[in-house]
């Protein structure tokens, strides 16, 4: 059969953390494969880390790589946005909208509904977490979901990239009218080469962004406890985000500033040579590729079993502590610094477990497959 490429836009409001990575990981896989590929997102949130990521990816994005405000919540200025995105994507024509996360899936399936009026276009949306996160209890939440349920009419296919997200989806928002999928995210094999520790490096490392629905306090909190047992642990937090100056504060109040070091976002594989056992603390996840690269390099990992963490840990999913509980999150942070060796034994386990489980080319693949069969029913 004779290969047709396809015409690809990935649509994001907020291009940080894992969800930017797991597009620059689609997109990069789908260009290699001779697909044109483009890439749209907010120019209002991001900085010099995301700035220098978006210029590495865009020579290889036939398409182009393209910026505009795009408000973080409901706004006035969404419809000049949705404008804006329309006017971009049109001579672009692209027969497959990707969007991912909450303000990307309303643009990104409003938009490509819009094009599809006058050929098939495949609109895919990627929660990430998103609305997801929200207490289905609470206004805002219920708001959310409905919005989420009435916009399943404009969705050809939904991936989600772990089967917590999936089970989620159903208890919040219903089981989808349209074909679901699970695609969980992907390494490449040079992610597998082990990174050995700096000279300087910290016990425990946290990487990822500065805010409480990753559990930052409850680390600190674990370091603080650490540290009255008479186990004064050492750390490095990497990531920026809108509670830094308040992890900072905590930090100095605690009396903690001789142990706890902050830095700027970092690249993964730089940031894991800064400590010898990465931490986890999260309350909410969907599938966190900070996970699986920390295990790929063969760090020790302490972590709790938010979302899909515990597909990626599998037979080793005992080794997670609940989400928020700071007692277990310092017992079994204590744990790794009396016994690092065993520490290190059971991070090699991992490392073999997740190996052929999670690999670049394989998410690729599948979504790709997805995006074909929408369009081709798109077609009929």
């Amino acid at each position: 059969m004779t290969f047709q490429p396809l015409r690809i836009v990935h649509l994001v409001r907020s291009p940080v953390g894992g969800i930017f990575r797991h597009i620059a990981d689609l997109a990069e896989a789908q260009a290699e494969s001779g697909h044109d590929v483009g890439f749209v997102c907010d120019s209002l949130t991001i900085g010099p880390f995301e700035d220098a990521k978006i210029a590495a990816l865009a020579p290889r994005l036939s398409l182009g790589a393209h910026r505009l405000p795009i408000a973080r919540h409901v706004a006035p200025s969404d419809v000049a946005a949705l404008s804006r995105v329309h006017a971009l994507l049109s001579p672009l024509a692209p027969n497959v909208v990707h969007a991912h996360g909450a303000k990307g899936g309303v643009f990104g399936r409003l938009v490509g509904a819009w094009l599809g009026r006058s050929r098939p276009v495949a609109k895919i949306y990627a929660p990430h977490g998103g609305s997801l996160h929200y207490d289905a209890g609470a206004l805002e939440g219920r708001v959310y979901f409905r919005i989420e349920r009435a916009l399943e009419r404009l969705t050809d296919a939904m991936i989600h990239v772990s089967a917590y997200e999936a089970r989620t989806y159903v208890e919040k928002v219903g089981a989808p009218r349209c074909p679901t999928y699970v695609v969980r995210n992907g390494l490449a094999p040079d992610e597998f080469d082990p990174v050995a520790p700096d000279e300087d490096a910290t016990d425990f490392l946290y990487l990822g962004m500065l805010r409480d629905l990753k559990g930052v306090d409850v680390l600190i909190d674990a370091l603080t406890a650490l540290k009255a047992q008479g186990l004064p642990a050492t750390a490095t937090i990497v990531g920026d985000g809108p509670d830094e100056a308040r992890y900072r504060a905590m930090v100095a109040e605690r009396g903690l500033s001789a142990l706890v070091r902050f830095a700027p976002s970092t690249p993964a594989r730089r940031a894991f040579a800064m400590g010898r056992a990465i931490v986890v603390p999260s309350r909410a996840e969907s599938m966190p590729y900070v996970v699986l690269e920390s295990i790929a390099a063969g760090l020790p990992i302490v972590s709790t079993a938010a979302g899909g963490i515990p597909e990626i840990f599998g037979p080793h999913a005992d080794a997670l502590v609940a989400p928020g509980d700071g007692a277990a999150l310092t017992a079994a942070m204590a744990a790794a610094l009396r016994d690092p060796a065993a520490a290190r034994a059971r991070a090699r386990l991992l490392r073999d477990h997740i190996g052929d489980e999670f690999s670049r080319a394989g998410m690729a693949a599948r979504v790709e497959t997805v995006y074909r069969d929408a369009l081709q029913a798109a077609s009929i």
